[in-house]
């Protein structure tokens, strides 16, 4: 069995009490305090993770715009210097490589965030697609970041950032090379939870420090170490797509009900393009939709829903709300059967149990 990874933080999971597992190869903290006050946290404080593991690639040269617009199907040409965009990369077929982000650093020189247990893979996949006058490097283990997230978040973060007031940074806009107490990092408004919230890229030898030093700016707002438990009924409630759950390369992005960020339109070909259009022009088979329990279960990732007898989809991700106190889950069903209202059944330890389909996102906070 290979060793697991870790990340520039591990040593001091456990002064802050913190429980780790093995999540995809990286032994991460699933919890510090406890899931639900962690959630809790997040949901009316602030909160901030580990999540270090992620990765991070660098495209620059002259034909970076060119290939990104090959290989994302989100219109990565609308992208202005110091913005953010969520997109995702296809198979021809239409099924999914990853969801990412793409921060423009500057004029040919772009920063890709995937998931961590993506990272070999889509490297491999961009490496193999590589155009004239295009670099790729695979920066991961150069970098490190935490991710503060919660309605208290721009109020402690303010406490590190010595010249710049960073209520001046938008949603899904970001700073490079910010000072915070004396460590440069690239700070942006985005997040994984349905809060507002900043991640933080710095040095992995910055990383020990400013968790330490946000922690200590935060006490008095209620800023508390977080984990990956939180982290994903987190990001449930607000129905943002876990890959390997919502997503995968049997999933497309318009099935997963992330259309918005497949740009059809674009004049650029991409790869998946011809698939999904033909998916939207005939309707995906497939729809994610949102489902709360009537009988007494919990629905579980991978559970068998069904109507009449039928199997008709599978739970994608579910358990108890820690925010609305309710068994919900988002399942993937055939698109006849995903109107809002219809009554399902989920095997759940044998027996078929009642449960409706409902509108998602399950929470949205109230804009400030």
């Amino acid at each position: 069995m290979s060793e697991l990874k870790r990340t520039p933080l591990f040593e001091i999971y456990s002064e802050y009490g913190g429980k780790t597992i093995d999540f995809g190869g990286w032994e991460l903290p699933v919890q510090f305090s406890g899931i639900k006050e962690e959630h809790g946290a997040v949901r009316t404080k602030a909160g901030l993770f580990d999540v270090s593991h992620m990765g991070e690639f660098e495209v620059t040269g002259t034909g970076a715009l060119d290939y990104l617009q090959k290989m994302m199907t989100n219109d990565v040409s609308r992208l202005k210097e110091g913005g953010a965009q969520y997109t995702a990369m296809c198979y021809e077929n239409g099924g999914t490589v990853d969801d990412l982000l793409i921060y423009k650093l500057r004029e040919n020189h772009y920063l890709l965030v995937v998931n961590a247990s993506n990272i070999e893979k889509d490297f491999e996949w961009m490496n193999s697609r590589l155009t004239e006058n295009v670099e790729l490097k695979n920066l991961s283990g150069d970098m490190a970041q935490l991710a503060l997230q919660g309605p208290a978040s721009e109020k402690v973060l303010q406490k590190l950032a010595r010249d710049t007031d960073i209520s001046t940074i938008g949603f899904f806009k970001f700073i490079d090379g910010l000072d915070l107490n004396g460590k440069k990092a690239l700070v942006s408004r985005t997040g994984y939870t349905g809060e507002d919230g900043f991640e933080i890229y710095c040095r992995p030898q910055d990383a020990e420090s400013l968790w330490k030093e946000i922690l200590e700016a935060g006490s008095e707002e209620g800023v508390i170490p977080c984990g990956l438990g939180a982290r994903d009924t987190l990001r449930f409630e607000a129905n943002l797509a876990l890959y390997g759950q919502e997503l995968s390369a049997d999933i497309s992005p318009l099935e997963a009900g992330i259309g918005f960020a497949v740009k059809l339109a674009k004049e650029d070909d991409f790869i998946g393009k011809q698939a999904l259009s033909q998916q939207k022009e005939n309707g995906v088979p497939r729809k994610l939709t949102g489902i709360e329990m009537i009988d007494r279960g919990i629905p579980r990732h991978g559970y068998p829903v069904y109507k009449e007898g039928k199997q008709i989809g599978k739970v994608t991700t579910g358990t108890q709300s820690p925010t609305l106190k309710k068994n919900i889950g988002l399942v993937l069903l055939q698109s006849e059967f995903a109107s809002q209202g219809t009554e399902v059944e989920v095997e759940i330890r044998g027996k078929r149990l009642k449960a409706v389909t409902v509108p998602t996102p399950f929470y949205k906070r109230e804009k400030q």
